[in-house]
């Protein structure tokens, strides 16, 4: 960690409301950033998908459940994996129990993968999670929203994620996206984000920010190579 400076009280609070002006012009930025976002164009779904979850089959517009917006994180689990991506694991352990607290604010919150749903109800019941979770296998869903990837595309070398052209092996990727229905019942496509956009739902990373070594990423092999599965880690 190197050498910290060691000051007395009155220094040390000096030094925190320097800080502070700081940390508090970032949270105005960050307030007109998600002004900005929520003001962004809408583009109407028009293809009809279909889901499958432990009541039956959905349609999109059937997953809001009766509220009038909806966030969708895609969840790294394809048609082939035994297990989910442990690092939208880590993400997903954030996610039991906000879901009765964002139906109050008119939102309904769902995952979504790939794989049939009998293979995400195992493995969400290994991981102890109650969040809705549904599968759009046989769907374009996935593949619309740019998380998931043609044989063909990862032959050519060359996927689109994150709204940039890229390489890799990966037949799954994370995000999340939103959609509103009115009051006819038309659904849109209001935001999707990808890769570090995805930060801002990590409770845990946001705790590791504040402690002295922070996410202590820098020498491993790459980001979140520490991460398991919760029920992986050594006592």
């Amino acid at each position: 960690m190197g050498q910290h400076k060691i000051v007395s009280q009155n220094e040390w609070v000096k030094a925190r409301k320097e800080l502070l002006a700081k940390e508090k012009e970032f949270t105005r930025l960050r307030d007109q950033l998600s002004q900005q976002r929520r003001a962004l164009p809408w583009v109407r779904v028009d293809k009809d998908y279909v889901f499958e979850g432990v009541g039956g089959k959905e349609r999109l517009a059937q997953l809001f459940d009766g509220r009038q917006q909806l966030v969708v994180y895609h969840f790294m689990l394809g048609p082939d994996w035994e297990a989910g991506c442990k690092s939208c694991s880590f993400w997903a352990d954030n996610f039991n129990g906000i879901d009765i607290h964002l139906k109050h604010r008119n939102v309904t919150f769902v995952t979504v993968s790939r794989a049939p749903l009998p293979k995400i109800e195992a493995f969400k019941k290994r991981m102890g999670w109650s969040f809705k979770w549904v599968s759009s296998f046989g769907s374009d869903f996935n593949f619309d929203y740019d998380v998931s990837f043609q044989p063909e595309d990862l032959a050519a070398g060359e996927i689109t994620y994150n709204y940039e052209k890229r390489k890799t092996t990966m037949t799954e990727l994370a995000g999340i996206s939103v959609f509103y229905k009115d009051a006819d019942g038309a659904v849109f496509h209001t935001y999707s984000c990808y890769a570090r956009g995805l930060d801002m739902l990590n409770g845990t990373y946001h705790f590791l920010d504040i402690v002295p070594k922070g996410r202590d990423e820098a020498d491993l092999a790459y980001t979140m190579a520490w991460v398991r599965l919760h029920d992986e880690y050594e006592s």
